[in-house]
């Protein structure tokens, strides 16, 4: 046998990536994007919602909406369908993606972290398994989510008037404009907001043990629709309620009908403006989406995933 690696020699990096990639499957790829899709068509209109009260500062540019439904029907009476419908092109493939490769790294770090152990993961180990995966994922999404915000904040119903096409019109004018920091803008908050996927992930799986357990059953054993629902919806709610601010934060720095020189400046001006209130502009709509998007989306993972993995037996 040779001599053994040297602390600080990249053989043990390698190893470890190695033995990362062994753990990764395209069936959770498959099934997150899946996933992510399907409640990403269902449920878009809920989102434009939630941006547009988000971004609610008091311009003179954006129209005045009184409440969800009102902002809707506005929508609706200036541009039908296709009004509540913008920016959904790059909502699947920012969600498709995200839950696709969310999922993807997730199980891959949880299955590296297990490895050769016989005991469960902690909750922080979890937690830090999704906040790894969230920021990788992010790293590789967000351009796509700052030309998501940029169409759904065209507020003008004539298509001659509107600075966006679509979403690779949008892609290629940031990019042209603004350059990287255009498509990443919003990185910081977003980043932070991968804590809101690790606190989310840590209860979903903390609650689905805890009711295995109760039930006498091992702790990944398969619930019904109803069951995962009811984790899915438990756990987001409470990731909601941690980390919202992130959201609106993110969702001003990349309006392009104002300017902040950054994550601070933004969070000042909306705490002198409006408030600790302004923090959580948009959480209503929010919570109506992300939590039947969040079981949808669990409950076609969880079967997806099953349904390819059994065939791989």
């Amino acid at each position: 046998m040779g001599p053994s690696p040297s602390p600080g020699s990249p053989v043990p990096l390698t190893l470890s990536l190695q033995r990362l990639f062994s753990h990764v499957k395209i069936e959770n790829l498959i099934a997150g994007l899946s996933g992510g899709v399907v409640s990403t068509l269902v449920l878009h209109p809920l989102d434009l919602v939630k941006i547009r009260f988000a971004v609610s500062d008091g311009l003179d540019v954006r129209p005045k909406y009184s409440g969800v439904l009102h902002c809707m029907k506005s929508v609706w009476q200036q541009e039908g369908l296709r009004g509540l419908y913008q920016g959904v092109t790059p909502n699947i493939w920012g969600a498709g993606a995200s839950w696709g490769l969310y999922f993807f790294f997730y199980n891959a770090i949880k299955a590296y972290s297990k490895e050769g152990r016989q005991t469960e993961l902690s909750a922080t180990e979890h937690l830090l398994s999704a906040a790894g995966a969230g920021a990788v994922t992010l790293c590789l999404t967000n351009p796509i989510w700052v030309t998501k915000t940029r169409l759904v904040l065209q507020y003008s119903a004539d298509p001659s008037k509107k600075q966006y096409k679509g979403m690779m019109d949008a892609l290629v004018k940031i990019y042209r404009h603004e350059g990287i920091a255009g498509l990443y803008g919003g990185f910081i908050p977003g980043l932070f907001g991968t804590s809101h996927g690790a606190l989310q992930f840590m209860a979903y799986e903390e609650l689905k043990r805890d009711y295995n357990k109760y039930r006498k059953m091992q702790s990944d054993a398969k619930l019904n629709a109803l069951e995962y629902i009811t984790m899915a919806a438990l756990s987001k709610i409470f990731a909601v309620a941690m980390t919202y601010p992130y959201q609106v934060v993110r969702a001003r720095l990349q309006d392009q009908h104002n300017t902040y020189d950054g994550v601070v400046d933004a969070v000042r001006r909306t705490f002198r403006n409006e408030g600790l209130l302004g923090f959580y502009k948009g959480m209503v709509p929010n919570l109506i989406r992300v939590t039947p998007a969040c079981c949808i989306t669990f409950v076609v993972y969880e079967n997806v995933s099953r349904f390819l993995l059994d065939q791989h037996k």
